[in-house]
C-alpha cells in the first residue's frame, strides 16, 4: 500500500498507540516501520513511499485496510509466454491438434479448479499464499514453501525474458543481439513491481485487451498460411505411448495453470473480508482457464502449418521466430506487432517478480525486515543474468520446469485444503484462523505432518516423474519406451493420504 497525504486516519493513529510489537505496528504503518528503521536511509524511503512505492511486504492486511474491490484480472496469461507450451504437443510430445486441444482443455480445468481455491483464501485471511502454508506446516514448513516457490517464480520468469528477447531477435534479424532483448524485457518487468500492489493491478486490468487483440491477429494469419489439424498424424504414437504422452503433456498443461497457485493469495488479500469466496473462486478459474486455453491452442494450431517457411523458421528461431514468420505478410506493421507481443511477456512476468519479493521475505523476520522492492530487485538480477546464460536452450527449460513446477504445487494445494476444509473449518478441531498468530511460531502448527506429508508427495513424485534425465519405476510401468510421468497425480495422491492422520496426530499431541 502506498502512502499518500490522507494515509494516516485518526483510526489508524489510535491503531499504531495500541500495537504492542513491530509486528502488530507494521500491519497498520508498514511504511513508518520501514523508514525508521534503516536510520540515515530513512528519509529517502519515505519519499519513495510517498510518491507511490509500496511500503507493506508479508504483513497480514487488515480489514479496515482492505480498500480494493477489483477481482478480475486476466492479463498475465494472454500473452506470448503461454504459446510455446501449446506448441510443445507437437514439437516435444508428436500429439495430433485434437489430442492436444483435449488434454489442454482436460488438465487445464483440473489446475484451474486447483488455483482457483487458493485464491480464495486472500479475502478470508488478508494474508500472502506463503504464508497461509504457516497454518498447515508451521514456520519451518513455510520456509519450505516459500524455497520453491522462489524458485518456481525465477523459472517462469527467466523463460519469459528469454521468449520476449527470442521475438525482439527476431523482429529485424541480425540487428538486435537475442541478450540485449532479454535485459531489455527484464528491465521493463522491473518498474511496476518495484511500484508494487496497486501498479500491478492497474497494469494487469488493461493490458489483456491489446494482447488478446494480437492473439486473434495471429489465429487469423495463421488460417491464411494455412492450418492442416492433421498434420501431425503421422508422427503420432499409438497404444500406450500415445496415453504417456498425453499424460506428460497433460502434467505440463496443469503446471501451466498451478504455477499460479503458490501466488494466487497475494493478489486478493486486499480484497474485503466479506468477498464472497464464489466470487473469486470463478473469476479466478474463468481468468485462467479461458486465456490459458484460448492461447495454448494457438500455440498447437500454429504447429500444424505445413509451409516450409514456417517450420524453417521455427527450427532457426523456436517460438519467437515461427510468430515472426506468421506476421511477416504484414510487412513493418508486422514488426510493430511482433514488438507489442514481446512486450506482452511483461504482463506475464510482473506477478512472477512481485511475488518473488513476497516470498523471500516469507523465508523469516530476518528476510521480512529489508524492504519488498530490494529483494524484486535482486529477483530481476537473477532471473535476467539466469536468462541470457540459458538463452540457446529455451524450450528444453522450459518443458522440464513446467513438469518438476506441476509435482510441487501438486502436494502443496492439497496440504492447504485439506488443512482448509478439514482442521480450520469452524465446527473442525482448530475452529478456524487465529489470523494473529502468523508470525507467532510458538502459536503456529509444529508443521511436523505437513513436512512429512510434504515428504511423501515428493517421494510420489520421485516414483511417477518421467523425465529426459531420470523416470521413476510406477512412471516406466506406466509408458512405453520413455515412461509416462504421473509425477504430479502421485504427488497429490501420497500428501492426500499421510497429511489428516498426521495432522489429527499432532493436534492430539500439541493441541495446535
Amino acid at each position: 500500500m502506498s502512502a499518500s497525504p490522507d494515509y494516516y486516519t485518526e483510526d489508524k493513529e489510535k491503531a499504531l498507540g495500541a500495537a504492542e510489537d513491530e509486528v502488530a505496528y507494521a500491519e497498520v504503518a508498514p511504511d513508518r516501520v520501514i523508514a525508521n528503521r534503516f536510520g540515515v536511509l530513512g528519509p529517502f524511503l519515505s519519499r519513495l513511499f510517498a510518491i507511490g512505492v509500496e511500503a507493506r511486504g508479508v504483513e497480514r492486511v487488515p480489514e479496515n485496510q482492505r480498500e480494493s474491490k477489483n477481482a478480475w484480472n486476466k492479463s498475465v496469461n494472454a500473452v506470448l509466454t503461454t504459446i510455446p507450451i501449446g506448441a510443445l504437443a507437437q514439437s516435444t510430445f508428436t500429439l495430433t491438434f485434437g489430442n492436444a486441444v483435449a488434454t489442454i482443455f482436460c488438465f487445464g480445468a483440473l489446475g484451474g479448479i486447483a488455483t482457483a481455491f487458493i485464491a480464495t483464501l486472500g479475502p478470508i485471511t488478508g494474508l500472502r499464499t506463503m504464508i497461509i502454508t504457516r497454518f498447515s506446516s508451521g514456520y519451518f514448513g513455510g520456509t519450505i514453501y516459500s524455497v520453491l516457490n522462489i524458485l518456481t517464480q525465477l523459472g517462469f520468469s527467466t523463460t519469459a525474458v528469454i521468449l520476449g528477447g527470442q521475438t525482439l531477435a527476431n523482429i529485424n534479424p541480425g540487428t538486435l543481439p537475442l541478450v540485449v532483448g532479454i535485459i531489455i524485457i527484464g528491465v521493463c518487468c522491473l518498474i511496476p513491481c518495484f511500484i508494487g500492489y496497486n501498479m500491478v493491478h492497474i497494469y494487469e486490468r488493461y493490458a489483456w485487451m491489446v494482447t488478446s487483440l494480437i492473439m486473434l491477429f495471429l489465429w487469423g494469419l495463421g488460417g491464411k498460411a494455412g492450418y492442416d489439424i492433421n498434420a501431425q498424424k503421422p508422427f503420432e504414437d499409438t497404444g500406450r505411448a500415445l496415453s504417456a504422452d498425453i499424460l506428460s503433456f497433460g502434467g505440463i498443461v496443469f503446471g501451466s495453470f498451478t504455477g499460479w497457485a503458490p501466488v494466487a493469495a497475494d493478489y486478493n488479500c486486499r480484497l474485503p473480508a466479506n468477498t464472497p469466496p464464489i466470487r473469486v473462486f470463478l473469476l479466478t478459474f474463468f481468468g485462467l482457464f479461458i486465456p490459458i486455453c484460448f492461447v495454448e491452442i494457438l500455440g498447437a494450431a500454429l504447429m500444424t502449418i505445413t509451409d516450409t517457411a514456417y517450420i524453417t523458421a521455427f527450427a532457426d528461431g523456436s517460438t519467437g521466430g515461427l510468430i515472426a514468420q506468421v506476421l511477416s505478410p504484414w510487412g513493418h506493421f508486422g514488426q510493430f506487432i511482433l514488438v507489442l507481443l514481446a512486450l506482452s511477456v511483461i504482463a506475464n512476468n510482473i506477478p512472477n517478480t512481485y511475488s518473488t519479493g513476497l516470498s523471500i521475505q516469507a523465508l523469516g523476520r530476518p528476510f521480512a525486515i529489508i524492504p519488498r522492492f530490494f529483494w524484486v530487485f535482486l529477483a530481476f538480477v537473477i532471473y535476467t543474468v539466469a536468462g541470457v546464460a540459458g538463452r540457446e536452450h529455451f524450450s528444453a527449460i522450459l518443458s522440464n520446469f513446467l513438469s518438476i513446477l506441476s509435482y510441487w504445487t501438486a502436494f502443496f494445494i492439497v496440504i492447504v485444503a485439506e488443512e482448509h476444509f478439514i482442521f480450520r473449518r469452524k465446527n473442525g478441531p482448530l475452529g478456524g484462523y487465529n489470523l494473529d498468530d502468523y508470525d507467532t511460531p510458538s502459536k503456529l502448527p509444529l508443521g511436523i505432518a505437513g513436512v512429512l506429508a510434504l515428504c511423501f508427495g515428493i517421494a510420489g513424485a520421485i516414483v511417477g516423474m518421467s523425465e529426459v534425465w531420470y523416470t521413476g519405476p510406477l512412471g516406466k510401468m506406466a509408458g512405453a519406451a520413455y515412461g509416462a510421468d504421473l509425477g504430479f497425480e502421485l504427488a497429490a495422491a501420497f500428501s492426500a493420504v499421510t497429511y489428516p492422520p498426521l495432522r489429527a496426530l499432532e493436534i492430539k499431541l500439541t493441541g495446535r
